[in-house]
Order: structure tokens, then sequence, then C-alpha cells
């Protein structure tokens, strides 16, 4: 029995590590309209949020990070990404 266990416990590795791998962050192209760090938030008109089935607007974000205020002004363009941290989308990475 402990055979079996141990085959079934490799094959559940293998196919978590190829879904962990395959899943890649989806970018969203916007342009930063306004960046408030004092609370830790910026405004950026976006297009359509795909993985979080949103339509293109115009919203204020969280930031995962403080350290990227120092790449958002108003009026650049970016591509980031957006997850729902704590109840609240939150911008998590940038390019």
């Amino acid at each position: 029995m402990k055979p079996i266990r141990t085959a079934l416990a490799a094959v559940f590795a293998v196919i978590f590590t190829v879904m962990g791998a395959s899943a890649e962050p989806v970018y969203t192209k916007g342009v930063v309209k306004n960046v408030n760090p004092e609370d830790g938030k910026v405004t950026i008109i976006h297009e359509e949020l795909v993985e979080l089935e949103m339509p293109a607007m115009t919203m204020v974000f969280r930031v995962a990070d403080d350290a990227m205020f120092d790449r958002l002004e108003p009026g650049k363009e970016i591509k980031f990404t957006v997850e729902r941290l704590n109840g609240k989308l939150t911008v998590t990475d940038l390019k």
C-alpha cells in the first residue's frame, strides 16, 4: 500500500508543478491618471481586466509595494497586474 501512496504523491506533485508553471500573470495596459502614495493608491485608466472579467474603465487601485510609486506618474503608459488582496484590488506588478 505504501508504494501506491508514494506513486500517487509523485503524480500529484508533477501535476501541481506543471499547473503552477503554466500560470503566467496577465498584464493589462493602462495610463496613470493620479498617484497618491500617502494613501497607497493609484488611479489608472485601464483596458479590460480579463482575469477579473471587468470592462475598461478608470479605477483606483491599492499598490502592493510602495517602491512602485517611484515608477508611477500621471500620464505614464504602463502594463500592470492586479490581484484581489484582502478584498481590495491591488496592483501587484508593473512593466
